[in-house]
């Protein structure tokens, strides 16, 4: 029997408002990455390679946590697992501090992983809970609903802490070569310490989200039982899901391009010459252009598009970004790295329904191995700061590394989402 859940209910508000709350929260806190590439490049005087390690500390978390956080929300349910993801964010947040103080690089990686582990928990909890909140055939819809909250919270994250840390930065790098080692010292300090009170505040505000989602009225999801899902009857095992896994490969390879497209911008403006002032926005673009594409989903899925047919749809636009991107240069090319995030925008919401739909008891571990897959955000961005440092490849041919990432995309939209499914349609 199935427990008495959300999707016996007839007014889903509530919870949606909750959800997309939470989805703000950390869309906010991921997509600081992008300008804490540059500032800890800087404050911490990183290679390019070494600056890559921001995203690969705070998403590999995804892979090293995602299992544990599955067997966390078996104890809890989805509700708590929440709360607490929120409050271990807060804890990664905090560490942020003595990692200031000491402008040692490591603690900034620490931080970095401790919040990913808190969102490795909240997304395995928040991600199903969209997905179950009602018909599996509008849940693309659900999810992009949520990815507007995540992506416009993302907007304003870079231009929050930007305006902070950022500005003045290339003065001071013009400055730093003349500097003695005292003087040079002194003026990292002083840039690193103007992270520590935007990481407090945020601090303050996931606990106060965790107390919220704790005491508020949100009920608890559970997935079928696997006598009443569509497959999961004569399956008994999630390796029975062929269309499953190939669906984690995707999202591994999703998640390579939807990072590199955000967190690699700030730093390709500047070795195109833009100055620091301006270059520090062009992460929003490629968040606005993500916008665009969720509020496309919203409106027409399912109404007008199938989620499985916009998906690969969207791959062959990521495909033909890519391309122009590769081959052009200065404001032409950023624009077009930018319209990667309108390509992106629908590859989530349409990944994450039709891979775990019809895995039934077998939902909240498939839910936490497709948070493990995230881990291609920690290492396809790695190699594209390993690529972009070389000078034989640049940082503009090394973008050519998505259209791979598409190409997976693209096959998993025509074929590879019906593996084993025998009620494919």
């Amino acid at each position: 029997m199935k427990s008495s859940t959300v999707s016996e209910k007839s007014n889903y508000t509530i919870p949606i408002i909750i959800i997309g709350v939470l989805f703000f929260i950390f869309g906010f806190v991921t997509w600081l990455n992008a300008t804490l590439i540059p500032y800890l490049k800087t404050a911490c005087e990183l290679t390019t390679f070494e600056s890559y390690l921001v995203t690969f500390a705070f998403y590999i978390s995804y892979f090293v946590m995602a299992i544990p956080s599955s067997f966390v929300l078996k104890k809890t349910g989805f509700k708590n697992g929440m709360a607490w993801g929120l409050l271990v964010m807060a804890a990664g947040a905090l560490v942020f501090v003595p990692a200031a103080l000491t402008r040692t690089y490591y603690w900034f990686l620490t931080g970095l992983f401790i919040q990913g582990t808190g969102l490795a928990l909240l997304q395995t909890a928040s991600n199903p809970y969209v997905t179950i909140l009602g018909p599996i055939e509008s849940a693309a819809k659900r999810i992009s609903i949520m990815g507007v909250a995540n992506k416009f919270a993302g907007i304003l994250s870079p231009i929050i802490l930007g305006s902070i840390v950022l500005t003045g930065l290339t003065d001071l790098e013009k400055q730093l070569p003349s500097m003695d080692n005292v003087a040079r010292t002194a003026a990292l300090d002083q840039l690193a310490s103007k992270v520590i009170m935007p990481y407090v505040v945020m601090a303050v505000v996931l606990v106060l989200m965790a107390l919220a989602v704790k005491f508020t009225q949100l009920p608890e999801v559970e997935a079928e039982d696997e006598d009443e899902g569509n497959e999961t009857g004569q399956h008994k095992t999630l390796f029975s899901f062929p269309y499953f896994w190939m669906g984690v490969i995707t999202i591994f390879f999703y998640l390579g391009a939807e990072v590199i497209a955000v967190d690699t911008l700030i730093n390709y403006g500047k070795s195109l010459g833009f100055n620091i002032d301006q270059a520090k926005y062009f992460s929003s673009f490629t968040l606005i252009a993500m916008i665009a594409g969720y509020l496309f989903g919203i409106v027409t899925i399912p109404k007008y598009i199938s989620q499985q047919k916009a998906l690969k749809y969207f791959a062959l636009l990521g495909i033909l970004f890519t391309a122009v991107a590769v081959f052009t240069t200065g404001y032409t090319s950023v624009l077009f790295i930018a319209l990667l995030g309108f390509a992106n925008s629908i590859m989530w919401p349409a990944i994450w329904p039709l891979s775990i739909d019809g895995l039934g008891k077998f939902t909240k571990t498939g839910s936490a191995i497709m948070i493990m897959a995230i881990a291609g955000g920690a290492t396809i961005p790695l190699l594209y700061g390993y690529l972009a440092g070389l000078p034989q490849v640049g940082p503009t041919k090394v973008y050519s590394i998505l259209i791979f990432c598409y190409l997976v995309i693209f096959y998993f939209a025509s074929k590879g989402y019906k593996l084993g499914r025998k009620h494919a349609g």
